[in-house]
This record gives structure tokens, sequence and C-alpha cells, in this order.
């Protein structure tokens, strides 16, 4: 098979879809944890056809590519900085990057309502560069990965990675006609994740700002409090973003809710909402 291909139409035969898995992925969709749905396509996925790995990316031109999601199934723990190191320093080198190129106009044609959807797979053994075969394929132990792209907005591949293990071995027929039945599932998905992730960064970014301009005595510590609370965090999450003790972080939350004068996490959200200014 080629290393990568356009999705042909769905067979006659489908796919059964186990519905309280997939209920759980839709429910996740556009939420402050970002890697849910990575985690959540490994188990839709993973319960059809062994995976070790997932991760999704955006990749947008003139830009440095972001890690949307990652997923693992107690594999290393050093998935996310794996994934930081493949956006920093190795997508360059993935056989992606010829794929998005000479898919693009295609893509772009294609629209929204019917997207473009290719996959791509590659080994280690494809990989000429040293560090990144070894960081991204050897350390970790993956045998292949089979990646589920699609244009988005005319401007933005989002791109799911799914990885087996070595002691999986490679993607076989079977498994690769898995991953198609799945594939406008995963796009859709994920491109409704991204947006509400979107949505939701705008507004906590809104929220943001009209505090500054409402209380300008918030120093750089107090809007970084802010922030954290405006995401839902409770005081150990907040207290492990910003580096505090715990008992730290209470003191600068009791902080910001004096300047704001207002109570907690809860009132704080609404006076925000409800200013004008």
């Amino acid at each position: 098979m080629s290393k990568h291909w356009v999705l042909p139409p769905p067979s006659a035969a489908g796919l059964a879809l186990p519905l309280p898995q997939v209920s759980a992925l839709l429910a996740r969709l556009g939420q402050a944890d970002a890697h849910a749905v990575a985690e959540d396509l490994l188990r839709l996925v993973g319960a059809q056809v062994p995976l070790a790995q997932c991760a999704i990316f955006a990749f947008e031109a003139g830009r440095k590519p972001s890690v949307v999601a990652v997923g693992d199934r107690s594999r290393t723990q050093e998935l996310p900085h794996i994934a930081e190191a493949y956006v920093s320093r190795f997508h360059r080198l993935d056989g992606l990057a010829a794929v998005m190129q000479a898919e693009w106009a295609a893509a772009l044609k294609a629209g929204p309502e019917a997207p473009r959807i290719v996959l791509h797979r590659q080994t280690g053994a494809d990989i000429a560069h040293e560090a990144y075969r070894q960081t991204c394929y050897e350390r970790p132990q993956v045998a292949e990965r089979l990646a589920v792209l699609a244009l988005y907005e005319g401007r933005r591949w989002l791109s799911v990675h799914l990885y087996r293990g070595t002691e999986h071995g490679p993607f076989d027929d079977a498994a690769v006609r898995v991953v198609e039945a799945f594939a406008p599932l995963i796009v859709q998905a994920v491109r409704l994740h991204h947006t509400g992730l979107a949505v939701h960064q705008d507004l906590g970014g809104l929220l943001l700002a009209r505090a500054v301009r409402r209380w300008p005595q918030l120093t750089q510590r107090d809007q970084d409090v802010l922030v954290a609370l405006l995401d839902g965090l409770d005081t150990g999450a907040l207290a492990e973003r910003l580096g505090l003790t715990v008992a730290s972080a209470q003191t600068y939350c009791q902080r910001v809710y004096r300047k704001l004068g207002v109570a907690g996490q809860r009132e704080l959200v609404g006076a925000l909402l409800a200013t004008t200014c």
C-alpha cells in the first residue's frame, strides 16, 4: 500500500460503533482538558485494533505546529515531551510535510462538508534522521504510525497520529481498514474539539482583558492566577501550573478575590461575564 492515500468511500459493511464510548468522546469535545479527546480516541479505536499512543497536531503554514492533545496507554510518561520535540525539531523531517503540500489544493477544493481525508503511514525505518527516529520511534518503542489528517478552515491541517507499539507490530490490512472506518468520526470529532478549545481560549482571553481594564491594580502574578481560575482549576492544579505550594496558591487566590470584590470562583466568573467595561 502507498505511504499515503485518500480515504475511499465507506464500505457497505460499515462498523458497529460502541455507543457508550462514542458518547464519552462527544461529551469531552471542546473542554478545557485538551488531552481527554486523545485518550478517548485511543480507547475507542484501541478497542478494535491494538494501539499504544495517540497524538493530535495542528499544522498551519508559516507557524510552528502545535500539540492539540496526547493520549498514552501507560507506555511512557514522556509522550508530552516527545510531542513537543516533534513540533519543535522534527516535523519538517516527517513524510507528512510532503503529503500536506501535495494534497493542499485538492483538500481546499473539497471543503468542510465532505473533507478530503488523507492517511499516511510511517515506520522508524522510513526516517533517515537519527535523532528524529530515536526520539519519536525507538525510545517509545513505536513500530508504526498511521496518521489521519484533513484540512480545517481552508488553512490548518489537523492530524491524528495513531501509534502501534513494537509488541503490536506494524498495521496490517485489517487494522488499516478499521482505522479507515473510524476516520470520518475521528476527523469530525477533532474539528469540533479544536473549535471548542478555541472558543474557550477566546472567552478566557476576553474575560482576562475585561478584568485588567476594570482592575488595573492586578499584578502579573494576579493575572496568572486569574487565568488559572477562569480555566476552572482547583487550588491543587493551580499550584502545580504556577509552581507554587498549595498554601501559597490559596493565598494568591484570596488576594485576587479581595481585589475583585468577590467571594469565590463562581462569583468571579459571574462578575466578569456581567461587566461591560
